[in-house]
């Protein structure tokens, strides 16, 4: 029997629900766990904060849908105002909003996270059943030649001019129309976002999710979760209406999100019990540079990233532990015009110039590997999420170092010249300039960039002092109360995370079903 979609129209009164399985959030993780524990038989119901929107809602206006699918519009920012955080807030998460590309976790990350932090049963090996189902799932295939914009080509062929390691990026798409539009959600459904594969999937398996509904309380008796207390939404205004959900179930699964996960644990007081809640986040912060050229580039066309460098994922360092390079991804990078505007740097005929020349803009961006003696946290005070992260010196020299390379990518590429989005919109136009990138003091609001990549907070590891979660991703110290997304992540993933959840995810499922019978 399919489950439903309910939305707050048609929640009218207090309600009680039974599950064998609650999970609160739909992204990666949520969709992904709740589907394997759906096709098992078990009775699933997802609690999702944001609104249900289908492909047919879509504009691909950007204002319109940050408003739809992204957390707080797009505008929040860590503590000191430098960094935009970018999350999802919708049934399908940050996966409606995503760039698509699905890569499989580096064997190094697996490894560090075995033998460092001591995680069990995510290694490669244990991993490996699970690529084939996904990938097939959502279609992921390396980009080919058609759905490389001139952006893309123009890295793709810089890159190897320069002898740097790279490949085409895997996609989680279907029929793309190449519209550009990926970061407002996709009006074809081709991105193949959790709102048009595993939702719909889990869906019809028999879950029920619960859209508009805000998860506020995990109602504790002993060491087990009794329910889950939340409050329905009003969509036309945003605000609590009154009306509360409660859902009795045998498990909990809490897959909010790198900023959610820890954010609504720490709201429920367990910060006493679990010191390491919150703490050891990573954000991937993304470092981007403009670039003018001769020609047309129309970066808002076509898939963002058909081509990744990869040269420098791992940072270097010299046989006495000093950062020498590297520690970063780097992508073409690709803005609508209304965001293009809001981060290029400058006043006046200065920003003007540029937005006159926007279709011979690029670009590209760097996906910053968090140092992990750098980490940032999340807290809760005074009914308020802050999340503090500040560059420490390693990072800022990582931060650097990616500028120069980026610039210097741009400029084989055949950039005239390239702008650093920073308070002083440093311009160059020649490699014999690089050195002008040593004199940026990466304060507090000086340079512009996001985090759309969060993880930690609710750590993974055996011992209860410094994690939040065990292997099985069951929260330490209570028998049925489970954390399935990024937030588990002990230190950064070095590539973009959401394979990586899905396949956290499969284990986790695995590792339930193992606990609670394998059957409903």
């Amino acid at each position: 029997m399919s489950g439903k979609i309910y939305e707050w129209k048609h929640i009218d009164a207090d309600r009680t629900v039974t599950a064998d399985v609650c999970v609160v959030g739909t992204g990666c993780g949520g969709s992904t766990i709740a589907l394997q524990l759906a096709l098992a038989g078990k009775k699933v119901v997802l609690i999702e904060q944001g609104g249900y929107y289908h492909t047919g809602t879509f504009d691909n206006h950007e204002l319109n849908m940050a408003a739809k699918v992204s957390g707080e519009r797009n505008l929040a920012t860590t503590q000191d105002g430098t960094i935009n955080i970018v999350y999802g807030n919708n049934v399908g998460g940050a996966s409606v909003h995503y760039w698509a590309d699905s890569y499989r976790t580096p064997n190094d990350k697996l490894l560090l996270w075995e033998k460092k932090y001591g995680i069990q049963g995510h290694t490669e090996t244990d991993l490996a059943p699970f690529w084939p189902i996904l990938e097939k799932r959502l279609n992921v295939h390396p980009a080919e030649d058609q759905f490389f914009n001139r952006m893309n080509s123009l890295v793709q062929t810089a890159s190897h001019a320069l002898g740097w390691e790279g490949r085409r990026v895997p996609q989680a798409r279907k029929n793309c129309q190449k519209s550009g539009h990926c970061m407002q959600g996709c009006a074809f459904g081709a991105k193949q976002s959790q709102l048009v594969t595993q939702i719909p999937m889990a869906v019809a398996a028999g879950a029920d999710i619960y859209a508009d509904c805000k998860a506020v309380e995990l109602v504790e008796k002993d060491d087990r979760i009794e329910s889950l207390r939340a409050r329905i939404i009003d969509r036309r205004t945003l605000k609590e209406n009154g009306i509360e959900l409660s859902v009795k179930a045998e498990v909990f699964v809490v897959a909010a999100g790198g900023f959610g996960s820890s954010t609504l644990l720490l709201k429920n007081g367990w910060k006493k019990k679990l010191p390491a809640l919150g703490e050891f986040v990573s954000i991937n912060p993304t470092v981007f540079v403009h670039s003018l050229f001769d020609e047309e580039i129309i970066q808002w066309r076509n898939i963002p990233a058909a081509y990744g460098v990869e040269e420098f994922r791992l940072a270097r360092y010299d046989e006495n532990g000093n950062y020498r390079e590297g520690g970063y991804m780097l992508m073409p990078n690709q803005l609508q015009p209304g965001a293009l505007g809001a981060t290029l740097p400058g006043f006046g005929e200065q920003h003007e110039r540029y937005m006159k020349n926007l279709p011979r803009l690029g670009g590209t961006i760097a996906w910053l590997d968090d140092v992990e003696t750098e980490l940032g946290n999340i807290t809760w005070s005074k009914n308020r999420r802050r999340v503090n992260y500040s560059f420490g010196p390693i990072t800022k020299k990582m931060m650097k170092d990616s500028y120069k390379k980026q610039t210097l990518l741009n400029l084989k590429a055949g950039a005239k010249e390239v702008l650093i989005p920073n308070a002083s919109g440093l311009t160059i136009r020649s490699p014999s300039e690089l050195n002008r990138i040593d004199e940026l003091t990466l304060e507090p609001v000086t340079a512009m960039m996001a985090a759309p990549h969060p993880g930690g907070g609710c750590r993974m590891g055996s011992d209860p002092k410094t994690s939040v979660v065990d292997s099985s991703h069951r929260v330490h110290g209570t028998k049925n109360l489970y954390v399935s997304d990024s937030s588990v992540f002990p230190t950064s993933s070095s590539v973009d995370p959401s394979f990586t959840i899905m396949a956290f995810s499969m284990v986790a499922a695995e590792k339930i079903l193992e606990r609670s019978g394998k059957h409903g």
